[in-house]
């Protein structure tokens, strides 16, 4: 069956959810199940890719509830990925999808999983005395949205923080930069603009706050966000730096939901999933896998009061109607 748990480690929660939420894309797997298999033993040992088709299949042909995935565990730490500590979700996705890209020999097999996973943005930055604009493309893995503002006001819905994102900063003060044209530091206009969005889409709430003392904090405070995204409807115009056909694609549906449980010293990742295949919602808690409803699900929206509940930290969203 498709249900089938991980055993944890120890502190491997957060490892255990991003390869459930990777596994339980078939877009991925189609890529996986055509990697080039290393020659020798040590290679194999030592390859990402390898290792987690390996753990697949034996998810797939296995008939126990739940698999170790302690081969892949070993392979990620001969990678300096550490076992048996807590792992930030999106940092530990950005080293395995990294590692992925690296290990995956095929050219046109690294194309396609960048394509299923990155996305463009391109960056303006304008002179406020002068004609002088820079503009510059880049490739991001996740979208990391503010739950915040700049007066640390909460937002409220997945659309606020997005809007926020894309939402143009004035670079005043300390945060001048030189202008070539005026031959001296200005203050700038710098905007973020949406070229192209990937076939899954990442974004990453930024609940983990960080303090002058510098310590950090988890914003446990509500923030709802939908099973159906469009972000046609979403952005401005002025926001995105994109055709109509491009645009026309940007109709998306929640895929997985990585939610985090407890503080920033100790906690505990699980996964909520929609199958693919009979697109019924599972949480993947470590070995132990159940169906559950989408009011389960929404249960991670968050409460200021109950920061110790499991809350929303990455968003998978999977397009309706990729072109």
């Amino acid at each position: 069956t498709e249900a089938v748990g991980l055993y944890n480690l120890g502190q491997s929660c957060c490892l255990n959810s991003l390869l459930q939420v990777f596994l339980m894309n078939i877009h991925f797997t189609r890529i996986l199940r055509r990697i080039t298999v290393p020659p020798s033993p040590a290679q194999r040992r030592n390859n990402v890719p390898y290792q987690m088709l390996l753990l697949l299949e034996k998810m797939q042909c296995g008939k126990c509830k739940a698999v170790g995935p302690t081969d892949l565990a070993c392979c990620l730490s001969e990678h300096r990925v550490e076992l048996f500590v807590q792992h930030d979700a999106a940092q530990l996705f950005l080293t395995l999808w990294n590692l992925l890209k690296k290990q995956m020999k095929r050219p046109e097999l690294v194309e396609e999983l960048c394509d299923l996973y990155t996305i463009c943005i391109q960056e303006h930055v304008a002179c406020q005395k002068c004609s002088f604009e820079v503009k510059s493309n880049s490739t991001m893995l996740t979208l990391p949205l503010p739950v915040l503002d700049a007066n640390s006001h909460r937002l409220k819905t997945l659309d606020d923080c997005l809007q926020y994102f894309f939402h143009p900063e004035e670079l005043t003060g300390q945060n001048m930069c030189f202008c070539q044209q005026c031959g001296r530091k200005t203050a700038f206009l710098q905007s973020m603009k949406l070229v192209h969005l990937p076939q899954t889409l990442t974004l990453h709430l930024k609940r983990f706050c960080f303090e002058r003392s510098s310590r950090t904090h988890k914003l446990s405070h509500h923030l709802p966000f939908p099973q159906e995204l469009d972000l046609r409807q979403v952005l401005a115009e002025s926001q995105c730096q994109a055709d109509d056909s491009e645009k026309a694609t940007w109709q998306y549906e929640l895929f997985a939901v990585v939610a985090h449980s407890g503080s920033t010293s100790y906690g505990h990742y699980c996964a909520y999933i929609r199958s693919l295949t009979d697109c019924k919602w599972y949480c993947f808690n470590d070995s132990e896998v159940c169906q559950v409803s989408w009011d389960d699900v929404k249960c991670t929206y968050g409460r200021s009061n109950l920061c110790w509940r499991e809350t929303a930290y990455l968003l998978f969203y999977m397009k309706k109607h990729p072109q």
